[in-house]
Order: C-alpha cells, then sequence, then structure tokens
C-alpha cells in the first residue's frame, strides 16, 4: 500500500511538471500574458502591405520588444483577422484586445473625433500633422479614455479619401444615382447624400464584394488603400477629390495601460509616436507610386476642375451649417484648424 501510495504520488507529481512545460508557452486568458511577458495584440482593418502594417512592423513592434527586454510581445493582426472595425474597436473597449488601430469611427458618440474627417478641412499633409500632433489634435482625443475606457497613444494617416468608382466622374451631376459605399457615420453618409449620390453603408471587409458583384457602384478611400486592398481589380476610376482626410488613431486598452510599469507605458507610447510619424512619412510619399502602379493597372485619374472643387464643397456646405448649429464649440475649432494652415 505505502508503494502504491508513493507511486501514485510520484505519478501526480511527473502530471503536474508535464502539465507545466505544456503550458509554458500558451497565452493566459487574463491580461494577455505569456508567462512573464505580457501580449499586445494590435488589431487594424489594413492589408498587410499598407504603410499602417508595415510601420508597425518595422518600428512598434522591434521599438517595444527591444526596448521592453522581452516583457511585451507584439501580435499584429491586419486585414480585420480580429474583426471588423467596430467589432475590434470594441474588442479594445472591453479589453479582450489590448490595442487597436481604428479610424474615427468613434465619432458617432464623440463628436469631437469626427472633427479630422470634416470636408475639405485641411490644404495638405503638413496643416493635418500640424494640426493633430498639437494641442488641438489633444483636445480632440480628450474623451476617449473617459467615455470609451481606450487611451489614445498617436495619430497616423490613412491619407486623403478620393472617389473610385466604375465610371467616370467628371462633373458633380455624374454623382447623382451613383451607388456609393460609404463608411457607417453619420457625417460620412450626408457628405456623400448632399453630392448626390446613392449611399449604401458598409465596412471595409465588405467592399471589394460589394464593388465585384455590382452591389455598389464606388466607394472612397485614399489611394493606397485602392491599391493595398486589390479594389483596383473591379474598379475603372479614380477622382482625385482630396474631399477628406482620414486618420487613425493608436488606442490602448486602459485597464491593461494601467497594468504596465510606468518604463513599459514610456516604450509604448515612444514607440506609437516613432510608427506613426513613420507611417504619415510613408502614406505622404507613395502617392505617385501608388498613382503610377493603379494607372498601370487601367486605372484613370480624373483631376477635378477648381470649378468642380467649389462645386463639391458648395454641395457639402449644409453639413458645416448643421455641424455649428449643433455643437458651440464646432465653428471656433473649424476657425483655429484653418487657421493652422496659414
Amino acid at each position: 500500500m505505502r508503494r502504491m501510495a508513493a507511486f501514485s504520488a510520484i505519478l501526480s507529481l511527473l502530471l503536474l511538471l508535464l502539465s507545466g512545460c505544456g503550458s509554458s508557452g500558451s497565452k493566459s486568458t487574463t491580461g494577455g500574458k505569456t508567462g512573464g511577458t505580457k501580449v499586445i495584440k494590435v488589431a487594424n482593418y489594413f492589408a498587410e502591405s499598407h504603410p499602417q502594417n508595415v510601420a508597425l512592423r518595422e518600428k512598434f513592434k522591434k521599438i517595444v520588444e527591444e526596448k521592453s527586454g522581452g516583457s511585451l510581445k507584439v501580435e499584429i493582426y491586419p486585414n480585420s483577422a480580429l474583426g471588423a472595425e467596430q467589432e475590434f474597436y470594441n474588442g479594445v473597449r472591453n479589453g479582450t484586445i489590448e490595442m487597436g488601430i481604428p479610424g474615427l469611427i468613434m465619432q458617432n458618440d464623440i463628436p469631437k473625433m469626427g472633427v479630422p474627417e470634416w470636408p475639405f478641412l485641411f490644404k495638405d499633409f503638413e496643416h493635418v500633422k500640424k494640426v493633430l500632433n498639437g494641442p488641438i489634435g489633444k483636445e480632440i482625443t480628450t474623451e476617449l479614455e473617459t467615455k470609451h475606457g481606450v487611451v489614445p497613444l498617436a495619430w497616423s494617416a490613412n491619407g486623403f479619401r478620393m472617389f473610385s468608382s466604375n465610371r467616370t466622374i467628371d462633373s458633380i451631376d455624374d454623382f447623382k444615382g451613383l451607388r456609393l459605399r460609404m463608411p457607417n457615420i453619420p457625417n460620412y453618409i450626408t457628405i456623400g447624400k448632399l453630392l448626390g449620390a446613392n449611399v449604401t453603408p458598409l465596412p471595409i471587409s465588405e467592399v471589394f464584394t460589394a464593388l465585384e458583384q455590382k452591389v455598389v457602384d464606388g466607394q472612397d478611400n485614399p489611394i493606397a488603400t485602392l491599391r493595398a486592398s486589390g479594389w483596383y481589380e473591379v474598379q475603372t476610376d479614380v477622382l482625385e477629390s482630396k474631399h477628406m482626410f482620414s486618420p487613425n488613431v493608436y488606442v490602448i486598452n486602459k485597464k491593461f495601460w494601467d497594468s504596465l510599469t510606468n518604463e513599459q507605458r514610456k516604450i509604448i507610447q515612444e514607440a506609437a509616436k516613432e510608427a506613426a510619424d513613420y507611417e504619415f512619412e510613408l502614406m505622404e510619399k507613395s502617392y505617385e507610386e501608388d498613382k503610377k502602379f493603379l494607372q498601370e493597372h487601367g486605372i484613370k485619374f480624373t483631376t477635378p476642375s477648381d470649378e468642380f472643387v467649389k462645386q463639391m464643397e458648395e454641395a457639402v456646405q449644409p453639413l458645416y451649417d448643421e455641424l455649428f448649429k449643433k455643437y458651440d464649440w464646432a465653428e471656433d475649432l473649424y476657425k483655429r484648424i484653418k487657421a493652422e494652415a496659414e
């Protein structure tokens, strides 16, 4: 009996040790931990070849992992691998995903977050960087932490949005009857309708299929996205409207952020800033290269005349009238942003 008891005790000990060895590399279900390492899952909706993911791989991941001495590990999930934009943003809010790079989808309940995407607001990339990386950029993100439980780390660039379609748009009248995909965000939908299009809200993950099956005739995005997502295969034209600038924002779950050491937070903050600045640089430099690539693949580019641009600006003016009436801070903020271009 004693031998059997001793044998059983030794067997139990061995099984316990084997179990421990087998699980040492697996993730804990809480805190994003792998052993003594904290895992930062970073979700986004961009294709792997897009500047957002290039910057994450070449800058953010390398800097965080090297400077943290192995205490932090970064896992990048591109191309909506952890869900469409709203889904992964909700994941960051509730802590099932540590970090994400959404667009300004949160503007539905934090109106100031929609400001950078007001139509015809920014002059060029320098104007955008001056505004978003300065006091106005901080002012815009103030409510993210208190209302959504996420900490903003850095602004990055999606780029100046343009309309791609399966027919040429060279006048305001060409928007009439155009079935246009827009993100499911009120300001976007309003802009499309004011231009005269029939708007269909869809998540970005469904755009290719919708274009391919001719559910929609066109969409609006920076041409880097058009190229990286392969939409040029089911489109023929691009209007260089530059009607809106779309930024993205690096956000991290607040509870996870609070669980980090001061040194770890500093490393992540610096890495996010460096990666975002690099991504801005890549986006700005890539425009002519992306345009050439798309032209070589059969895409026709149309540069709008000054008159056409003026017509588009006048068409969307009712949106500004509504915003200025609805929010007592809107007109002042608009004027301050415009002044930064001078």
